[in-house]
């Protein structure tokens, strides 16, 4: 899951940034509403959740949350603000979002907030990432292959299991390896340019060291696929 994150204080976005990346999700974090409308603009990526600030500097976020909706864009969207009074929540509900968190918050109650929104969000419910023997453990953080139980377990790091969730949602597709960068690294970092290629490599490698042949393939001068005729 991909998260743009508007929030102008360095503290809070910071916190909270860390703590979304560790849970597993890739965060865009910008500190005002204009650069946030540019990154959903933008055709570089696309965000599955958005956290906004509601007093941001340029476009606030009642107004960010009024554009997606002009726009029709169903984007889910987590308003964070100060403001608690209930005619502000009842505005900022009315405005285009879809769940309200009250400042100051601790972290287990935003993450508590963001699954709610998954329940409800067909778009955001994880799916069910299982290719003929390749099934992808969520909690485990790991990729178990086998059709019936035990099965042989492979822990990934984190952007391998990016890059293999990635791919199988998108199976048989070839997926530029600029797309796949653009949507699994920050956009505020600047990864060297082969980075989506060492990280195939690094992938490749272990589920070799596995024993387990790689169902991705790289297409010359397009990108990757992910093959499912190879495991099925």
């Amino acid at each position: 899951m991909r998260i743009l994150l508007a929030e102008d204080e360095t503290d809070l976005g910071l916190a909270v940034k860390q703590v979304l990346v560790s849970e597993k999700y890739v965060v865009d974090w910008v500190t005002d509403g204009t650069q946030a409308w540019y990154y959903l603009e933008s055709q570089w990526t696309d965000y599955t959740v958005a956290i906004f600030d509601w007093l941001l500097p340029g476009l606030s976020g009642l107004e960010l949350c009024q554009r997606l909706r002009v726009h029709q864009n169903p984007l889910p969207i987590l308003m964070l603000t100060a403001l608690g009074q209930p005619e502000n929540r009842v505005k900022g509900l009315d405005a285009g979002a879809d769940d309200y968190l009250v400042k100051p918050f601790v972290m287990e109650e935003l993450l508590a907030r963001l699954r709610a929104l998954q329940r409800r969000s067909p778009q955001l419910q994880p799916p069910s990432l299982t290719i003929g023997t390749f099934s992808l453990d969520y909690g485990n953080n790991a990729l178990c292959i086998g059709r019936k139980e035990p099965y042989q377990t492979i822990p990934l790091t984190v952007k391998e299991f990016q890059i293999l969730a990635y791919l199988m949602q998108n199976r048989d597709r070839i997926i530029p390896g600029s797309k796949i960068r653009h949507q699994l690294w920050d956009l505020n970092e600047e990864p060297i340019s082969n980075v989506v290629a060492a990280q195939m490599r690094l992938l490749r490698r272990k589920l070799a060291s596995y024993g387990c042949d790689c169902p991705i393939e790289t297409i010359p001068g397009q990108g990757y696929r992910f093959n499912t005729s190879l495991i099925e």
